[in-house]
């Protein structure tokens, strides 16, 4: 029997379902690992920027959110689900709330247990490329979705070649950006937005580099990602944060898009209504402008 551990809070950011590169499967096993009183969502769950374009909808999508639903129906954890760039089709309904445990907001202002006030928000507010010139933000994501591919062949090299996983989108993706000074005062204009929000951290996604560090008497969070860094934020129940990553018990790889999604009677017997919530959603994210 797998012992559950509890937390105060989860932060998950980045999984862009919908897509080939996402870890769908292991961030649902992620959660099924925990239980929490607040689990935030912080931006780009799904990515409809590609599901408007060549991305697809797969069972383990599906999942993640049949997954979300039974945290909510069996520990009553509240859910907050934050807009990012690639989910910004959500800007059309918010806010929004279903009952008193699931709701879509901008942003957050999240208190922990020492008494300190958390900024949440993605991140992508403060990304000239994605506020601005969004042309050129969806020619990026073509290319790093191209990065992704490639790094897949690489390692599947590697692989044969008897080498240990190496990330070269990751490394690319980081040189790139600090050439085009793509995230050169991110953290710092976050840590600013927090002081202006009268509070001590901020909590954010959006660039893929999971983190946990002070700037300026600011404590500033990132989740990290579902893509590549498969990590997440979480509070314990005396207020200490730290960064946990997705550590499969079964190695072997279950990347492929046409291998079968194996659903639980119990998710395969959800409430109809569950999923209709779920399909007006990826109706806004293929319609929206």
């Amino acid at each position: 029997m797998q012992l559950i551990t509890h937390f105060r809070t989860i932060v998950i950011s980045d999984v862009h379902l919908g897509t080939k590169g996402s870890k769908a499967r292991e961030v649902t096993q992620f959660l099924k690992q925990y239980k929490a009183e607040k689990l935030i969502l912080n931006g780009d769950i799904i990515d409809g920027w590609q599901l408007k374009k060549y991305g697809s909808w797969k069972k383990k999508h599906t999942a993640f959110f049949r997954q979300v639903l039974k945290m909510m129906d069996e520990y009553d954890t509240k859910v907050i689900y934050l807009r990012g760039n690639h989910d910004d089709f959500l800007d059309q309904i918010l806010p929004f709330r279903i009952g008193k445990l699931f709701s879509i907001r901008r942003d957050y202002i999240l208190k922990g247990k020492t008494g300190k006030r958390f900024y949440v928000t993605h991140g992508d507010v403060f990304d000239s490329v994605t506020t601005n010139l969004k042309w050129l933000a969806y020619l990026g994501d073509v290319g790093y979705t191209f990065l992704l591919w490639l790094n897949k062949l690489y390692n599947q090299w590697r692989s044969w070649r008897g080498l240990p996983y190496y990330s070269l989108s990751q490394t690319i993706k980081q040189k790139v950006k600090a050439a085009v000074s793509y995230i050169s005062d991110f953290e710092e204009k976050l840590a600013e937005l927090a002081l202006a929000n009268q509070c001590d951290g901020v909590i954010c996604g959006h660039i893929h580099q999971p983190a946990i560090r002070q700037i300026g008497g600011v404590m500033y969070l990132n989740s990290g990602d579902w893509v590549e860094s498969l990590s997440a934020l979480v509070e314990d129940h005396d207020g200490t944060w730290s960064l946990v990553y997705f550590q499969s018990p079964n190695e072997k790889a279950a990347d492929s898009d046409d291998a079968p999604d194996e659903l639980s009677p119990e998710e395969s017997l959800h409430d109809e209504q569950e999923d209709d919530y779920l399909q007006s959603l990826l109706q806004l994210s293929t319609v929206a402008k």
